[in-house]
């Protein structure tokens, strides 16, 4: 099992991609996803923006640091 959120100001967390996914959730807006397996090993769905999405594939890092958006790592 696996929690999905979008990315909180204060959150803190780095891991590795395991899967990209996207979709219209509402209907109307496209939304884009990649799950992680943080150092726990815990998976860990997160919403991030097109711009990352496109620019990451699995097997990449991505860090989220308090205060800021998700970036590859």
């Amino acid at each position: 099992m696996f929690k999905t959120h979008k990315a909180g100001r204060d959150d803190s967390w780095e891991g590795v991609i395991v899967n990209k996914s996207r979709g219209m959730l509402d209907g109307s807006n496209m939304y884009h996803f990649v799950e992680i397996r943080i150092a726990d090993d815990e998976p860990m769905k997160v919403r991030i923006s097109r711009r990352l999405w496109k620019s990451v594939a699995v097997g990449d890092r991505i860090v989220k640091r308090p205060g800021a958006d998700p970036a590859k790592g």
